[in-house]
């Protein structure tokens, strides 16, 4: 075999290397980039959630909050204003479900493509939701008793007065050194912001070191024309 023919032989080799890197390389590009969509939305609507957290528990009302739930007939003027105001949280909520909808739908496309353990903020977001709705509920049944019931005994008034506060520290946004619920809402979204960030740095990465392999394109070169 003349020097010629090993040298086709060598150029068929490389351009069949270069071809198997450039599909392979395509292809981690495009499963890349899928990921990288999926980790920015589901950040970007962590962030919105966090911000809505806070708006469902904001300790500013408006006239008229609350109206939205059924009462029940029997219910007096007071059992209805106190009723209404514990249903202020499930109201704003309601404004809002889309946006927790559309986190939870996309809770098992992110555990198929990172993983199952990578499903824990959208479960802390989920169980801190659960807790605020549960502090409502209860509060209707403190509030009611506050006005109205007769206690055996002051340490029996001093338990429902505990339990009414610990509540209400869940259901009204307070200062970060008195509120149970934001340092659980800053962990949960600082979670999710170290999974998210590794995957798209991961990704730049990978395109900063494609851009080197990426084959060129050269632009064609005017040829100036002779002057006679």
């Amino acid at each position: 075999m003349d020097i010629t023919n090993i040298l086709q032989s060598i150029s068929v080799i490389i351009a069949a290397i270069v071809v198997v890197f450039g599909v392979n390389a395509w292809r981690r590009e495009y499963i890349g980039k899928r990921n990288v969509d999926l980790a920015e939305e589901v950040l970007a609507l962590f962030y919105e959630a966090r911000d809505v957290i806070s708006y469902i528990r904001s300790p500013f009302g408006f006239t008229g909050e609350g109206s939205t739930r059924s009462a029940d007939s029997g219910e007096s003027p007071e059992e209805k204003k106190i009723n209404d105001r514990a249903y202020t949280v499930f109201e704003r909520y309601n404004k809002k479900q889309d946006l927790f909808n559309k986190l939870y739908s996309m809770r098992y496309r992110y555990m198929a493509r990172f993983g199952k353990d990578s499903a824990k903020p959208f479960d802390d977001l989920h169980n801190i939701v659960t807790d605020i709705f549960s502090a409502s509920q209860m509060l209707t049944y403190y509030w009611m008793d506050q006005g109205r019931r007769t206690w055996k005994s002051k340490e029996e008034f001093e338990r429902n007065l505990e339990g009414m506060r610990k509540n209400e520290a869940i259901f009204w946004e307070r200062s970060p050194d008195k509120d149970p619920i934001k340092p659980k809402v800053d962990a949960t979204i600082a979670n999710i912001e170290s999974q998210a960030l590794k995957i798209i740095g991961r990704k730049n990465t990978f395109q900063e070191i494609w851009q080197w392999f990426k084959p060129k394109t050269k632009m064609p070169v005017k040829k100036n024309k002779a002057h006679s």
